[in-house]
């Protein structure tokens, strides 16, 4: 096999793939905030006194982490347009992001919940000796507390959903593996093509990382003065 050393450095300068390591970023970021977002609530409400509600959020969790992602991208751009009869048709961007940021809900949910269950009970019950609502006392003392254990968690959830992103060429995004799959399928230079997208998925998630730890160290920086 002959590898095309001066195409793969070519490529790999080139500014053939900023559009779309950029279409990659901004999708990452508006996904995970719709899925933090919605996991926020889903973990709230399946740790609250409303227990009638909880089955709901449950069946949520289970349904969309059960169905491949890919099946879900087309389901919200194919498939909502065929079962509405045409009356709702998304755009291939608003789909992907939906698809990927509802998905995304339901881990985000799971892990919500488990943060909020991690903090320790006399936490709860020093804020109801305070007489504090439990909504007050979900956002000044639970919730605070809870985000440090969900931020590495959440970490995973975001290297995971820039590697989705790669889904998106099915509905015509032309994030990062889509344009490599246009590329390739006009030179045939795969192995080449394939090199380059993988050094750029490894260094979005590389800058991600570092990002986390300057976070992770932000949030943990009150909790070692307790212990010092």
């Amino acid at each position: 096999m002959h590898f095309d050393l001066a195409y793969f450095f070519g490529l790999l300068f080139s500014t053939r793939f900023f559009g779309a390591v950029w279409m990659v970023v901004w999708i990452t970021v508006v996904s995970m905030i719709l899925g933090i977002l919605i996991g926020t609530a889903g973990g709230i409400i399946l740790t609250s006194p409303l227990p009638k509600i909880h089955p709901f959020i449950r069946a949520y969790v289970t349904f969309y982490r059960g169905i491949p992602v890919l099946v879900q991208i087309v389901f919200w751009y194919n498939g909502l347009a065929a079962l509405t009869g045409g009356a709702i048709n998304l755009p291939a961007i608003t789909a992907g992001i939906l698809a990927l940021g509802v998905n995304e809900g339901a881990y985000m949910t799971e892990i919500v919940r488990s943060g909020i269950q991690s903090v320790d009970r006399g936490q709860r019950e020093a804020s109801q000796a305070l007489n504090l609502k439990y909504w007050t006392m979900m956002r000044k003392v639970i919730l605070p507390q809870a985000v440090r254990v969900a931020i590495p968690p959440t970490g995973n959830e975001v290297i995971n959903m820039i590697k989705n992103t790669t889904l998106l060429f099915t509905i015509a995004i032309p994030e990062v593996f889509g344009t490599a799959v246009n590329i390739y399928s006009q030179n045939f230079k795969y192995f080449e093509v394939l090199c380059v997208i993988a050094l750029w998925y490894v260094a979005i998630a590389f800058v991600y990382t570092q990002i986390q730890r300057q976070v992770e160290r932000h949030f943990n920086r009150g909790r070692r003065g307790l212990y010092a």
